[in-house]
């Protein structure tokens, strides 16, 4: 499982202008926080648990605020390089930080993608990377055939085609290769790749924006904070086969189509979330612990299927547990709508176009306490179940100029 997110942040800005006389772009303020904050959240809920900012312009402030946080479980370090490098050259400053294969995303721009659709896609020793087509002439164009970058061209030569959407899945092998100097990754080593065959690409319509020039920049003001839908999926009974107090890796049995159900949710740019009662933690059957190492399991193994769950909401409380701190009714234990309810209020969901799954008639209660549509699920192919019931989040998705 691909577990390292690497970002970008080094750039001058210099179309932003006074802007940016004394904030590095990535921390400029958009809809009420730094942008950076947004990419940050968008690989912490991919499921990326090492992130990793190479720094330059005004460093510090990148330091000050990100070394060593911890960020919806993903933990951050800063590396500011000694002088501008580049792109490329910031990058083989960081190779002894850099994993075998690692996510790398420009810091000043944001797309909307299922980010754990492109390491399938990565070819040995190459780039695995996301293409967009976007309207007007501010974009340098690739050319793209059949799954294969061939080559990169400038604005100014009049080519069609999809755009270098600035997010890839790279291998290690390519940072090794960087020589000495001043190195863009963009300008310098992408083109001799390509040359050889190891470009892939995927292209997506996902929301784009680069808030590098002005008019861009403003929009991104009217755009962020973004909301997006959310499915909240019961576990057992709906993603797995229900056993009775399930702790074990072992012994999950994948139900029918579940692994796709939550892709199709990651594809069409809903959040997914599991809301489940274990009250075998009350009972004295298994430890909290135990549910962790569980979900991580269960994320790990729907990274292979290019998918993933943003959060695992539980319950461990029953009132009819044995003595102890988890012997109480609770707000979060299902019908009561407290999972619910906490993740309404601590993620930027649009609720009225989100809904449950369940197969329970608890299920569907705490749904009705949350003011959230819900769905009940009997058996059968998930993926067919849900897929009926999405809508795709890009049909509302502003139009890239």
């Amino acid at each position: 499982m691909l577990n390292q997110a690497v970002f970008l942040v080094g750039g001058l800005g210099t179309r932003l202008k006074d802007r940016t006389r004394d904030t590095p772009k990535p921390l400029l303020d958009v809809g009420g926080r730094p942008f950076l904050d947004y990419l940050l959240d968008e690989a912490a809920r991919h499921g990326f648990t090492e992130i990793l900012l190479l720094a330059g312009h005004f460093g510090q402030q990148v330091e000050e605020r990100y070394r060593g946080r911890d960020w919806r479980g993903a933990r951050i370090k800063v590396l500011c390089e000694p002088e501008p490098l580049g792109t490329g050259g910031a990058l083989r400053f960081a190779l002894p930080d850099l994993a075998d294969q690692f996510l790398l995303a420009n810091g000043d721009s944001f797309f909307d993608i299922n980010l754990r659709s492109l390491p399938p896609i990565l070819p040995e020793g190459g780039v695995a990377m996301a293409l967009r087509n976007v309207a007007g002439d501010r974009y340098g164009r690739v050319k793209f055939q059949d799954g294969q970058v061939l080559s990169f061209h400038a604005p100014e030569e009049g080519m069609e085609g999809p755009i270098n959407g600035g997010v890839y899945a790279l291998s290690r092998k390519v940072v090794e290769g960087i020589g000495g100097g001043k190195v863009s990754l963009e300008g310098d080593i992408f083109p001799q790749l390509a040359a050889k065959g190891l470009i892939r690409g995927r292209q997506f319509d996902g929301y784009f924006i680069d808030i590098g020039v002005p008019l861009d920049f403003e929009r991104a003001q009217q755009d962020f904070p973004r909301r997006r839908p959310a499915v909240f999926f019961d576990r057992d009974g709906v993603l797995n086969r229900d056993i009775g107090y399930l702790h074990r890796p072992g012994d999950v049995e994948w139900l029918e189509g579940a692994k796709t159900a939550v892709r199709l949710c990651n594809d069409a740019g809903y959040f997914v979330f599991v809301v489940t009662n274990q009250a075998g933690v009350a009972r004295g059957y298994y430890g909290e612990e135990d549910v962790h190492k569980l979900h991580a399991w269960m994320n790990a193994e729907l990274a292979l299927q290019s998918a993933h769950v943003d959060a695992f909401e539980y319950c461990p409380h029953h009132p009819d547990g044995v003595d102890g701190p988890y012997r109480r009714p609770c707000r979060r234990r299902k019908p009561e709508p407290g999972m619910l309810l906490d993740l309404l209020s601590s993620w930027p969901v649009d609720k009225n176009a989100s809904f449950l799954v369940g197969n329970m008639q608890s299920d569907l209660d705490a749904a009705a306490g949350a003011g959230l549509k819900a769905h009940l699920y009997q058996g059968g192919d998930l993926a067919g179940f849900v897929a009926a019931r999405l809508i795709s989040t890009q049909a509302a998705t502003p139009p890239v100029a």
